[in-house]
């Protein structure tokens, strides 16, 4: 057990961060981070003789938590009113990384709130009445993926949805959040996870959109949100997961990628930060983390030779000990960082990235490492969707077995019909 807590060496110390006498107001800020997570190894290591079997998941106040907050959520949650099926998916996924299931009952009562969410013109929208959004669409397709019963398929309206996502196209194949919306990566790797996971994908809606995908890769080897701009964690796990949705990773430079990655992973902290010169996040556990299976995978392929078939490509024990040691709430909850406060939001991205930490899955070969107590393994993540392994397959299994809806020439259609009364 030793072995496994990276905190108790005794040259952990010396991966603090050194400003070289060079104070700046990042380096402030980053000292500042590393002292609370001092404190908080510090106080683990004064008490862990009390319990051999420590660091622990505390599960049962955050299935509280999560369960709460999907039936009354309190007045601050007032400004994600648009992010309504957002809070319903983060919810019912970390639920079920923490092996809880909703009753029939709630889950009747979640899958009809979601069958309001959606628009006769396709999609969802961030709540009942609003317009239709490609990011609240993902989240409403994730939770109906994660109820996984037959009604709950059924409530997403596949031709109108595939309607909807030709609409969002652009002529160079990326993809506008909405309609007259901003274009960014994020759009495209909703669209194509969208596509996949309920058999609406076609060659034709995503002709060219690898193209314009690789031209988001930076300098230092990330994505950014559109061609030109700084590369982010989260809009790099959107980027090459949708090159692995189409199958097109080998048009990027995966060692360019790959190298960028790995540089992000604190070294004292030991969780992930989402861009250069910035500071630790709960929530990088996934949007980087994530990263690291589907690079795995590609390059087990490519160079299988070089790859290890034990491991990703990341110190996995450091990233849970952060989760476990700084970012569980005393009231349930996971946090961004010591002194935060908890959101459906972080909860849900800590766990799918400590998911990703606790088991390397790769073909046949299934490897555990699971930090402290053996009660803190969590339920295995599909990374490319990020819902559980198991729910990604019965749903994509039983949309695979419907027809592909002919959305291109509704649009067709639609556009001839608007011309003539023009």
């Amino acid at each position: 057990m030793a072995d496994e807590i990276r905190c108790l060496k005794s040259n952990l110390q010396g991966e603090r961060h050194v400003d070289c006498g060079v104070q700046t107001v990042s380096s402030d800020e980053q000292m500042k981070v590393e002292q609370s997570v001092s404190a908080m190894f510090n106080f683990f290591m004064s008490r862990r003789s009390m319990d051999e079997k420590a660091p622990t998941l505390t599960r049962d106040r955050h299935t509280g938590y999560l369960k709460r907050g999907l039936k009354n959520l309190p007045e601050a949650f007032s400004c994600l009113d648009a992010s309504r099926p957002w809070l319903v998916y983060w919810g019912l996924h970390a639920l079920e990384l923490l092996d809880e299931k909703l009753e029939a009952e709630e889950q009747k009562d979640v899958a009809n709130f979601l069958k309001i969410c959606q628009n006769t013109v396709g999609g969802f929208g961030g709540g009942p009445g609003q317009y239709s959004h490609l990011a609240p669409t993902y989240a409403a397709v994730n939770a109906v993926a994660i109820l996984g019963t037959k009604e709950a398929y059924d409530i997403i309206d596949r031709e109108s949805l595939s309607k909807f996502l030709w609409s969002m196209r652009t002529k160079e194949g990326a993809f506008t959040m909405h309609e007259n919306g901003e274009v960014d990566i994020r759009g495209v790797y909703c669209a194509i996870s969208v596509a996949r996971l309920t058999n609406i994908y076609t060659e034709d809606l995503f002709d060219g959109t690898a193209q314009w995908i690789v031209r988001c890769q930076t300098y230092e080897g990330g994505f950014s949100g559109a061609p030109g701009l700084e590369a982010h964690g989260g809009y790099t796990f959107c980027a090459f997961a949708a090159l692995a949705l189409l199958g097109k990773q080998c048009l990027c430079d995966t060692e360019a990628l790959l190298r960028w990655a790995v540089n992000r992973q604190m070294r004292y902290e030991g969780g992930f930060q989402g861009r250069t010169n910035k500071l630790v996040d709960g929530c990088y556990s996934f949007w980087q983390g994530g990263l690291f299976p589907l690079l795995h995978s590609f390059l087990t392929q490519e160079e299988p030779a070089n790859i290890s078939g034990e491991r990703w490509m990341f110190q996995q024990e450091a990233l849970q000990e952060y989760l476990l040691l700084c970012c569980q709430h005393p009231r349930g909850g996971l946090i961004d960082k010591p002194g935060k406060y908890p959101d459906f939001y972080h909860t849900c991205y800590t766990l799918s990235g400590m998911s990703i930490a606790q088991h390397f899955f790769l073909g046949a070969v299934h490897k555990k490492r699971v930090v402290g107590n053996p009660s803190n393994e969590l339920s295995l993540v599909h990374p490319l969707y990020n819902i559980g392994l198991e729910t990604a397959l019965s749903a994509t299994q039983y949309f695979h077995s419907l027809p592909v809806p002919s959305g291109k020439s509704q649009v067709a259609s639609s556009e001839k019909d608007t011309q003539k009364q023009v």
